[in-house]
Formats: C-alpha cells, sequence, structure tokens
C-alpha cells in the first residue's frame, strides 16, 4: 500500500484530529488564506490569532469537505500512529483496531458526559469535560453524580494515556 493509500485508510477511519479529540481547537498558521476558509464556511474566531473550533464544522463522513483548501497545520499534522504506519512499525490492520478501540473509549466518555448532562456534541471533548467537571457536587441528593463523575475521570484517564501512547506526540 502506498504511503498515500495508507493515510487516507487510517485518515479517513480516525478523524480523531479533527471531531474534537485531539485538539479543541486549530490555530491558523502563515500562509493560510483566512478569507478563503471562511467563504468555505469555515468559523473562525476574530481574535489577532484566527483559529476555528473543533469539531471541525468541514469534517463530512470522515472526510474534508475543503480538504483541498484545508489550512497549514491541517495539512501538516500526522499522528503518532500514522506516523508509525507510515515508517512499517505498525500495520494497517492493527492500526485500525487501535483506531476503533480509541474511538469505543471516546464513546465511553461522551456517554457518560451526556448521562451527566451534557450532550453538546458541538463542543471539544476537553471543554465538555471541564464543563461537565466544574459543576458543584450536591453530596445530599445521593452517590449517582459521584458515582457517575468518577466513572468519567476513569474514562477520561485511560482515554489520555491511549492518545498520548498512540496519537499524540
Amino acid at each position: 500500500m502506498s504511503p498515500a493509500e495508507t493515510t487516507t485508510k487510517l485518515c479517513t477511519a480516525c478523524t480523531l484530529c479533527c471531531n474534537g479529540v485531539l485538539f479543541a481547537d486549530v490555530r491558523l498558521q502563515a500562509g493560510d488564506d483566512a478569507q478563503r476558509l471562511a467563504e468555505l464556511g469555515v468559523v473562525l474566531t476574530t481574535s489577532a490569532n484566527p483559529r476555528f473550533r473543533q469539531p471541525c464544522s468541514c469534517l463530512q463522513g470522515g472526510t474534508c469537505r475543503v480538504y483541498d483548501a484545508r489550512p497549514r497545520r491541517c495539512r501538516t499534522f500526522e499522528c503518532r500512529l500514522l506516523q508509525k504506519a507510515l515508517a512499517g512499525e505498525v500495520s494497517v490492520p492493527t492500526a485500525l483496531r487501535t483506531i476503533a478501540a480509541t474511538k469505543q473509549r471516546v464513546e465511553k466518555v461522551r456517554g457518560i458526559l451526556r448521562d451527566l448532562g451534557d450532550d453538546d456534541e458541538s463542543a471539544p471533548l476537553s471543554r465538555r469535560y471541564q464543563r461537565v467537571m466544574r459543576q458543584p457536587i450536591d453530596l445530599s441528593s445521593g452517590a449517582g453524580v459521584a458515582q457517575r463523575r468518577g466513572r468519567l475521570m476513569t474514562a477520561v484517564a485511560n482515554l489520555a494515556g491511549v492518545l498520548e501512547r498512540h496519537f499524540i506526540g
């Protein structure tokens, strides 16, 4: 399989760099055409350092709808798993199994967040977690919320370990 085919196969199966799991936002780099991106529907902040929030609004069904005009950061990012697959250190089937297992962990975190009242799928996972954890616990309401938050902390810690080991670095 060619490097381009490997990249396409793994990246379209994964999308963790676009769906709000790995990153909360993406800053534009020198040479990025903010005006063109905005024309294509990328919602950019109006700060001195333009960025767009994750999950990316351009991610549709595992592919980028502005792929040819995507920002430099998106063009150059390669997660650790992709780097290892391209170097022949891990096979494509093994990488796909790692992606699938990681996505199951992501869904577990999302499910617990929903159980705790945060169903805002348009926000990055890290911000959803922070929002839930900032809420005070009413100890008089029983142990249910505290137990769910404990499960959330454990699930996030497990996910963070997998992301660090296989994707970020």
